[in-house]
C-alpha cells in the first residue's frame, strides 16, 4: 500500500466517485451525440444485464427469498440501492402492493445531469430492469406501476410493484398511473441490511463497486447499441474530460499533490489500490519521470477478452485525463502485460 489506512478507505470512496462521473458524463455524452433513442436503448440493454447478473443472486444474501415476490422486489431495490449510496423509500401496502420511491439527489443523474438525460433513459431502465422482475422470479402476474418519473419534472421516480389477478403480456409489465400518489413514509418499515454481514469497510466497496458495474456492463451495451469504434470514440472521449474535472476533487479526498510525475504516479497507485489492485512505484531523483506497475487490474476480472479490450481502451483514458489535469503537463505511456498495466509518466516543462 502507497498510504495509510485513512487513505486507503478515502481512495476506496474516491473511485466510487470517480466511475459514478463517468457514468454521468457517458449518459451526456451518448445522449447528446447520439440522441434519445439510442441512450434509451443502451439503458435498457445496459439494465436488463445488472438485472440478469444480479437479481436473483443477490436474493438469499439480501434476506428476501422468502418474502412474497411484490414485498421482496420492492424491498430489493432499497437495499440494493442504499449499499451503492442511493436513497430509496419504501412503503408496504399489502403483501401484493409495495412501494418504492427514489429521493433527491438523485444518484443516477447527479447535479445539472438530470437537465440533459432524456426521459427515454429512465424509460429504458424500468423496461430492463423493473419489468423483468417477474419474469425472473417465475411469477407471472407480477409488474411494476410508474406513478412519478424524474425528467417529467414530478416528485422523483416512484412507483409499486404489484401482483395482479391476472398474467400479464410483455407489454402490461410497466404501466403508469399518474394519478396514483404513495401512502406516507413510516422509517420504521424500511428495510435494513443485517448489520452483522454488513460492515462499514464492506458497504464502502460495495458503493464503489456498484459504480464500476455500471461502467463493466455499461461498455458492452453500448457496444450493442452503437458499434465497437463509436463506442470507444464516445467512451474515451467521455472519460478524458471526467478525468480532467474530477482530478482536483480525487486528489483532495486522498491527499494527492497537483505537482511532479512522482506525485502523480503516487495518485494513481493510491486510486488503484483503491480498487483492490496492487502497484509498484518507481521514480527518478528529481520526481520529473516516474512509473507505476498495477496488477490485479479489478475492472477487467471476469470480463471476455474483446469486451475487456475496449472497456481498457476507454478506462485508460480516465487516468490520463487526470494527468492533464495537472499544472506541470504530462506524457504518459500505457502498456498492458497479461493482468497487469505498466505506467510511464513524464514531466513535459
Amino acid at each position: 500500500m502507497t498510504g495509510d489506512a485513512t487513505t486507503a478507505s478515502a481512495a476506496i470512496d474516491a473511485q466510487a466517485v470517480m466511475h459514478h462521473q463517468y457514468l454521468l458524463g457517458l449518459q451526456l455524452m451518448v445522449a447528446t451525440t447520439k440522441g434519445p433513442d439510442i441512450v434509451g436503448d443502451w439503458m435498457f440493454r445496459l439494465f436488463r444485464r445488472q438485472h440478469e447478473e444480479k437479481f436473483l443472486s443477490s436474493f438469499e444474501k439480501l434476506g428476501l427469498s422468502d418474502l412474497p415476490h411484490a414485498v421482496a422486489s420492492a424491498r430489493y431495490h432499497v437495499l440494493s440501492n442504499s449499499m451503492g449510496g442511493v436513497a430509496v423509500e419504501y412503503m408496504e401496502e399489502s403483501d401484493t402492493k409495495a412501494w418504492v420511491r427514489f429521493r433527491y439527489p438523485r444518484w443516477m443523474y447527479d447535479g445539472a445531469t438530470i437537465c440533459g438525460v432524456p426521459v427515454e433513459a429512465s424509460r429504458g431502465f424500468l423496461r430492463g430492469w423493473y419489468a423483468q422482475n417477474g419474469v425472473s422470479l417465475g411469477n407471472p402476474r407480477l409488474g411494476f406501476v410508474c406513478v412519478s418519473e424524474d425528467m417529467t419534472g414530478e416528485f422523483g421516480l416512484c412507483g409499486y410493484f404489484r401482483e395482479f389477478d391476472h398474467d400479464l403480456a410483455e407489454d402490461e409489465r410497466l404501466q403508469f398511473a399518474r394519478n396514483e400518489v404513495p401512502p406516507p413514509f413510516d422509517p420504521d418499515q424500511q428495510p435494513a441490511p443485517p448489520d452483522q454481514d454488513w460492515s462499514a469497510e464492506r458497504l464502502a466497496k460495495a458503493n464503489r463497486n456498484y459504480a464500476m458495474e455500471y461502467i463493466r456492463n455499461g461498455s458492452k451495451a453500448l457496444v450493442e447499441v452503437i458499434g465497437r469504434d463509436e463506442m470507444r470514440s464516445l467512451g474515451g472521449k467521455a472519460a478524458r474530460l471526467i478525468g480532467l474535472q474530477t482530478f482536483q476533487r480525487l486528489a483532495a479526498m486522498v491527499g494527492a499533490r497537483d505537482g511532479t510525475a512522482a506525485d502523480a504516479a503516487s495518485f494513481l497507485a493510491t486510486m488503484f489500490e483503491g480498487m483492490g489492485d496492487t502497484c509498484t512505484v518507481n521514480s527518478d531523483t528529481d520526481g520529473s519521470a516516474a512509473t507505476v506497475r498495477q496488477s490485479g487490474l479489478r475492472i477487467l476480472r471476469g470480463l471476455e477478452d474483446a469486451h475487456a479490450e475496449d472497456l481498457l481502451a476507454c478506462w485508460i483514458e480516465l487516468w490520463r485525463g487526470t494527468l492533464n489535469s495537472h499544472r506541470i503537463r504530462k506524457t504518459c505511456d500505457v502498456a498492458r502485460d497479461g493482468d497487469a498495466l505498466h505506467w510511464t509518466i513524464h514531466d513535459t516543462a
